[in-house]
């Protein structure tokens, strides 16, 4: 039997003790090592897993009408949070003593500003988490009284939100935001660039439930506020306006009206009604057909309004006067290619000036008056007048109605457009024509906004830049006569008389033509538009009903033109006139 031999139990103890050092050395280096030498990059990779950057939106400018009255405004809703790790009691002072209010007071104060039930807010408030939500969105007064508790563990998000504080005044031309906040339609869109301003951001650590925590949020980029414009709208003559338009649309039946008013000096647009309208707090309560601005977008054949662009031409031209005498036909057959062109009700032939022919609005003596001025030239004329383009505004959408190349106008359109058949306008196209003869022919660009605010917070005026001259100032007057005996002789025409004024005007029933058949259908385009007063033309007003149904005539907008023209000479003071009409023979 073999015996070992003991070891030396010193020997294996210091072993033991070394290896043990020698371990203890490894961990003590490593410890170093991570908490000293590697311990920046080793938070940094940490808080690069827990931290999360976000976008702090920008304050959008405001818009605002030429009064200064706020259009559109953006406000901050406030998300109310709670860090509930960090409940507690809050203490105050009172009279001069520090008092403690219990969670449970506190969660009734928060109740009664946040209207919640006090039992609601205290099951929202507990847990161990770093972040809980209250409510969210409240308004600024609901954010203001929370925040004056002066709790130090709530936390307040700010969230933008885009106010039209007239609701649809305006509407179409205002245009609104998409989800992301971004104009997608109108000014909105137009001037995105002006009143979008610059976003920040911000930094913030999110816990082990992926949520955010509010303490720890630090701002990395300060957002830059928009700058506000100026819009030419007056919002109380447009309110009225936008009121005469949704009551002729709705008593006519039609499927839409427009009405513009023009500062015939400068061009400015002082009102751009429309019906139906929208609400740009709510786009998606109206149709996507109602939610542009027909104004600058819809083009329809001007029917009779386009007989004074025929006639201001001829007295231009010097082919013909304001008494340039005529035998007007109900019937007329045009050369060469037998088309038959009638006016609007069977009479006999009648003899009349070129201003009875306005007076009656004669399809036939327009032509035979008209037709002694070479239809090309007549094309240039209307070329100046601006049809066929868009305006300089170049509204979203805006279209530019249609004038075919004089090469393309055939044995029938060079006599049909004289009364406006074959031509396209938009409704703004229309109210320019007008303002060019009020403005002793000279056509202007149309102001719509009158400038971005600059970096010293002020709001440049639009410069009203030099037109176009499209007829002498003489042939412009001699049109404004004409137009005048409309108002006072018409049939339909002196429905749009204001008692006290001097004013010119122009009816029109245009028949709409059906683009799938070619043909004229029974439903009519409607207009009045005239200008005053006419000594002193400063205003023009264009109102148009599309496919009106219980009125199929310009009857239909005579009164709402009367009621919009009143109140702009109201709103703008303009004293009555003091002359009289000149005698201007209308037969013979």
């Amino acid at each position: 039997m073999v015996y070992l031999t003991p070891g030396n139990p010193n020997k294996r103890l210091k072993k033991v003790v070394a290896f043990v050092l020698g371990l203890a050395v490894v961990f003590g280096v490593r410890l170093v090592d991570l908490q000293i030498i590697e311990a920046d990059a080793i938070n940094a990779k940490s808080y690069e897993k827990r931290a999360v950057t976000r976008v702090i939106p920008a304050l959008r400018g405001s818009i605002l009408d030429a009064n200064g009255e706020v259009l559109a405004r953006t406000v901050f809703r406030y998300d109310i949070n709670v860090a509930p790790s960090k409940v507690a009691p809050v203490s105050r002072i009172v009279d001069g003593k520090s008092v403690e209010v219990s969670v449970d007071e506190i969660a009734g104060e928060i109740g009664i500003i946040l209207q919640m039930d006090k039992a609601e807010v205290l099951t929202k408030i507990s847990g161990v988490g770093e972040y809980a939500q209250v409510k969210k969105r409240v308004d600024a007064e609901m954010y203001r009284k929370i925040r004056d508790l002066d709790i130090p563990w709530m936390y307040y998000d700010p969230i933008p939100d885009r106010l039209y504080p007239n609701g649809a005044v305006a509407g179409n031309i205002l245009g609104f935001l998409d989800s992301e906040g971004i104009g997608v339609e109108g000014i909105e869109a137009m001037y995105e660039k002006c009143l979008a301003g610059q976003d920040g951001s911000e930094t913030f650590e999110k816990g082990v439930d992926g949520i955010k925590i509010p303490s720890s949020a630090v701002i990395t980029k300060e957002a830059v506020p928009g700058r506000d414009i100026k819009i030419t709208i007056n919002a109380d003559l447009q309110y009225f306006a936008q009121q005469v338009m949704a009551d002729t649309v709705r008593n006519t039946n039609a499927d839409w009206g427009t009405a513009i008013v023009i500062e015939a000096k400068t061009g400015r647009i002082l009102a751009a009604a429309e019906a139906p309208s929208v609400d740009p707090n709510a786009p998606e309560k109206s149709d996507a057909e109602d939610r542009g601005s027909r104004i600058f977008r819809t083009a329809f054949e001007p029917g009779s309004t386009l007989k004074t662009i025929t006639a201001a031409t001829v007295v231009d031209t010097g082919a013909g006067n304001a008494e340039t005498q005529t035998v007007v036909p109900y019937a007329f057959t045009l050369p060469k290619t037998g088309y038959v062109v009638t006016d609007s009700h069977s009479h006999p032939d009648e003899k009349l000036t070129l201003t009875g022919i306005l007076r009656d609005s004669s399809n036939t003596g327009i032509i035979k008056i008209g037709a002694s001025v070479d239809y090309k030239t007549r094309y240039e004329y209307l070329e100046k007048f601006g049809l066929g383009k868009k305006t300089s505004i170049n509204f979203p959408g805006e279209g530019s109605g249609l004038l075919n190349a004089v090469e393309d106008w055939d044995g029938i359109k060079q006599y049909v457009s004289m009364f406006g058949q074959g031509i396209s306008v938009t409704p703004i196209q229309s109210a320019m024509m007008y303002q060019a003869i009020a403005n002793q022919g000279v056509r202007l660009n149309p102001i719509l906004v009158e400038g971005c605010e600059d970096d010293g917070g002020n709001i440049p005026t639009a410069e009203v830049k030099p037109g176009v001259k499209v007829i002498s100032p003489e042939a412009a007057k001699e049109t404004m006569l004409m137009m005048e005996k409309v108002v006072e002789h018409g049939p339909i025409g002196h429905y749009g008389y204001v008692p006290g004024y001097r004013l010119g005007a122009k009816t029109g029933t245009a028949e709409i033509r059906d683009e799938a058949t070619g043909r004229y259908g029974n439903l009519y385009a409607v207009s009045y538009i005239g200008a005053g007063p006419v000594e002193d033309p400063e205003y023009v007003v264009a109102v148009t009903a599309f496919k009106t149904r219980t009125i199929r005539n310009s009857l239909a907008v005579a009164t709402p033109f009367k009621r919009i023209m009143q109140q702009v000479l109201r709103t703008y003071r303009v004293p009555p006139s003091t002359t009289k009409s000149p005698n201007i023979a209308e037969e013979w």
